[in-house]
C-alpha cells in the first residue's frame, strides 16, 4: 500500500497547462485536469489511495510499501523524468513526461527493461473532484475510459488490463530493450474520444522542446545547472495559453506539518508573476515576459482601481475559498482549501511590483506596448490617493490591516519607476507632482517605519517587530546598501528572525505582534527571504558570507533541484506548496548577483 511521501520525495512533470507530482516509488499522487486549477483526478497527496493515484513500478508483495526507485533524474535540461529500480530479478526504468500540447492533455509513462526480467504492475485509480467522485470506468474498443460528469480520462496501453476494487491494473514483465507505454488523456466527456497517442513520437518531441527552450538561456555563470533547473520549473508553472504564471501547482501542502496554514497556490499572484518576469528577462526569455505583460493587461483591463493581488490563470477574478472536508490533508494537515480568500485583500506593494516589472521590460527593450504605459500611469494616479492607507501587506495577513513598511517602500518604487518613465520622454505625466509624492513617501517611511534606538526598520508603523521583506529596501533602491539604516536592518533580521541553521523567518509568530497574521500555529523558514538575505549580504560587501548562505540554500533542494515554499529546520524537511515559483526566482537572482559581485571569481 502506497503512502504519500515527504514533499521532497516528489518530482514535477508538466505540459505548461497543468502538472503532475510523481513520488520516488513511481506513484502519481497529484494531477489536475485539464488545467492547473481544475479539480484533481489524483488527490492521494492530500489523502490516501482512496482519493486517486497511479503507481507504475516493480511488483511488490500485497500489504507492503512499494519500493522507492534507486535512482532518478531529469533527462538533461528537460522535464522528462527517468526513474530506475534495481530488483533481485533485474533493472527497470520508467520514463514519465507530459508532452507540450495543442490538444488533449496527456501523461505518458514508458516502461523500459534494462537487464534481467522484471515483473511490473500498473495500478490506476482515478477519482474526480479531488477524490470525491468515483467515475464510470468501461472499455471502448481497446481503450479504457473513466467518465464523471463533464470529464473523461482515457487510458491507452498495449499491455493487458483488468479491473479490481475500483482500480485498473496491468501486470506484465519486461526484459532488456522491452518498451511498454501507458498514456492517459483528458477530454470533455461529451466530445469524441481523443486521438490515439504516439508515446515514442511524443517523447522525442518533448525532449526537443525543452532542449530548444533551454538554448535561449543567456546565463553561463557558476551554478548554471541550478539556475537552468529553476528556469525550467518557472516555465513549467506558466500557463501557455495565456502567459499567466501559477505560484505553485499544488494546494494545501502545509507550512507547518499538522497545522492550519494550508493555502491554494494554483493562481497567478501579480507579485510572484512580476518577479518571475524579471528573472526571465535577465536570463534571455523575452517571449515569456511579453506573454506575461499581455496577460497582465487583459487581467487588469480598464479597472486599475480594483486591482486584485491575484487572478485565475486566464485572468478570472472570482477565486472563492472553500474547504474539502473529505480530504484528511497532507500528513493530517487540515483544512484542505481550494480557492483563495486573499484575492479580495488590499496589498499596496503589488503596485510597486507590477510597475517594477513593466519598468524592467521597458529598460530591456521589450517591444513597446502603449497600453502598458497608460496602465502604469493609471496605477500611480490610484496610488497617489491611497498609498497612506493600511493594508494586509506582502504576507497576506488575516489579522487587522496595518501600515506595513514594505508596502510603503513598494509604493515609493511604483512612483519612482514612473517618474523615470516620464523623464525618459516616452510618456507624459505630472512630473513635478510625482517627484514630490516620491519624496513624501520616502520621508514618511524613514520617519515612521524606522526605529532609531535599535537602528532598524520595523514591520509596520509603531511596531517593534521585524519583517524579512525589509531586506528588499536596498534591492529596490530605496536606500543605498551602505546606509547605516540598511546595514542595521540586515543585522537585526539576522539576529531576530534567523533559525539556528541560518535561514530566515518571514516575521515573528510569537511575541508582541504574534497575532499579526490572524492564524494559529507556526511555520518554517521562508526560502525566498533567505535568498534575499544572501543578496543583501553581497550588496554590503559580505560576499563570502553571502556565498556560504546561498550554497546552504542550494543544499535544501531535493535530488531533482526543486524547492518548496519553506524549510522546517526542526524536522529538516521541505514544507509548503511545491515546487514554489517564489523560491526558484530568488535562487536565480542570487546566482546572478553573486556572479556579478565576483563571489566566484567571475
Amino acid at each position: 500500500m502506497h503512502v504519500a511521501g515527504r514533499i521532497e520525495d516528489y518530482a514535477l512533470i508538466g505540459d505548461m497547462q497543468t502538472a503532475a507530482l510523481v513520488c520516488r516509488d513511481g506513484t502519481v499522487d497529484w494531477l489536475c485536469l485539464p488545467r492547473f486549477d481544475s479539480h484533481a483526478v489524483f488527490a492521494g497527496l492530500l489523502g490516501t489511495e482512496e482519493h486517486g493515484f497511479w503507481r507504475l513500478g516493480p511488483a511488490f508483495p500485497a500489504g507492503s510499501q512499494p519500493p522507492a526507485a534507486d535512482r532518478r533524474r531529469y533527462r538533461g535540461d528537460s522535464l522528462v523524468l527517468e526513474a530506475e529500480w534495481d530488483t533481485p530479478r533485474g533493472t527497470v526504468r520508467v520514463i514519465d513526461f507530459m508532452p507540450p500540447r495543442d490538444g488533449a492533455p496527456q501523461l505518458v509513462r514508458i516502461v523500459e527493461g534494462v537487464s534481467g526480467r522484471v515483473p511490473m504492475r500498473s495500478a490506476l485509480r482515478m477519482r474526480f473532484s479531488y477524490g470525491w467522485v468515483v467515475p464510470w470506468v468501461h472499455r471502448v474498443d481497446t481503450r479504457t475510459v473513466a467518465v464523471a460528469g463533464p470529464d473523461s480520462v482515457w487510458l491507452d496501453t498495449e499491455a493487458d488490463t483488468y479491473g479490481k476494487d475500483l482500480t485498473t491494473y496491468s501486470d506484465f514483465t519486461v526484459g532488456p530493450g522491452d518498451r511498454i507505454a501507458f498514456t492517459i488523456s483528458w477530454q470533455p466527456s461529451h466530445r469524441e474520444p481523443p486521438a490515439l497517442p504516439e508515446p515514442e513520437v511524443a517523447l522525442e518531441a518533448t525532449e526537443a522542446f525543452w532542449r530548444e527552450w533551454v538554448e535561449h538561456c543567456t546565463y553561463h555563470g557558476p551554478y548554471r545547472d541550478a539556475v537552468v533547473r529553476s528556469l525550467i520549473t518557472l516555465k513549467a508553472l506558466t500557463y501557455a495559453p495565456t502567459g499567466g504564471i501559477v505560484a505553485a501547482p499544488t494546494t494545501s501542502l502545509p507550512e507547518e506539518i499538522g497545522g492550519v496554514r494550508n493555502w491554494d497556490y494554483r493562481f497567478t499572484w501579480l507579485r510572484d508573476a512580476a518577479i518571475t518576469l524579471s528573472s526571465l528577462l535577465r536570463t534571455g526569455y523575452r517571449e515569456e515576459a511579453r506573454a506575461w505583460r499581455e496577460w497582465l493587461l487583459r487581467a487588469v483591463a480598464g479597472d486599475p482601481e480594483n486591482l486584485q493581488i491575484m487572478y485565475g490563470i486566464a485572468g478570472e477574478r472570482e477565486l472563492a475559498e472553500a474547504e474539502l472536508t473529505w480530504l484528511p490533508g497532507f500528513e493530517n494537515s487540515q483544512p484542505v482549501r481550494i480557492g483563495n480568500g486573499a484575492a479580495g485583500q488590499v496589498q499596496l506593494d503589488v503596485y510597486g511590483e507590477v510597475t517594477e516589472a513593466l519598468h524592467l521590460a521597458h529598460m530591456t527593450g521589450l517591444a513597446r506596448n502603449d497600453y502598458a504605459s497608460i496602465l502604469q500611469l493609471k496605477l500611480i494616479r490610484y496610488l497617489e490617493e491611497h498609498w497612506d492607507e493600511p493594508d494586509e501587506g506582502i504576507w497576506e495577513v488575516r489579522g487587522p490591516r496595518r501600515h506595513f513598511v514594505h508596502s510603503k517602500v513598494m509604493a515609493w518604487v511604483a512612483v519612482d519607476r514612473t517618474v523615470k518613465l516620464i523623464e525618459s520622454g516616452d510618456v507624459d505625466g505630472p512630473l513635478d507632482r510625482w517627484r514630490e509624492l516620491r519624496d513624501e513617501i520616502h520621508r514618511d517611511v524613514c520617519e515612521r517605519g524606522y526605529d532609531a534606538e535599535r537602528n532598524t526598520f520595523t514591520q509596520s508603523y509603531g511596531s517593534k517587530e521585524l519583517d524579512a521583506s525589509l531586506l528588499l529596501i536596498p534591492q529596490m533602491g530605496f536606500l543605498p546598501p551602505d546606509d547605516k539604516r540598511v546595514i542595521g536592518t540586515i543585522e537585526a533580521i539576522q539576529r531576530e528572525l534567523s533559525t539556528e541553521d541560518g535561514f530566515v523567518m518571514r516575521y515573528p509568530t510569537a511575541g508582541e505582534d504574534a497575532g499579526v497574521d490572524g492564524l494559529e500555529g507556526d511555520e518554517g523558514a521562508f526560502l525566498a527571504c533567505s535568498f534575499w538575505l544572501a543578496d543583501d549580504l553581497a550588496m554590503i560587501g559580505r560576499v563570502d558570507e553571502a556565498r556560504r548562505l546561498f550554497e546552504k540554500l542550494l543544499a535544501l533542494r531535493n535530488d531533482l533541484g526543486l524547492l518548496s515554499e519553506e524549510w522546517d529546520s526542526g524536522n529538516q524537511r521541505l514544507v509548503g506548496n511545491f515546487p514554489q515559483a517564489f523560491s526558484h526566482v530568488p535562487l536565480i537572482d542570487t546566482a546572478l548577483r553573486l556572479t556579478a559581485s565576483g563571489a566566484y571569481g567571475g
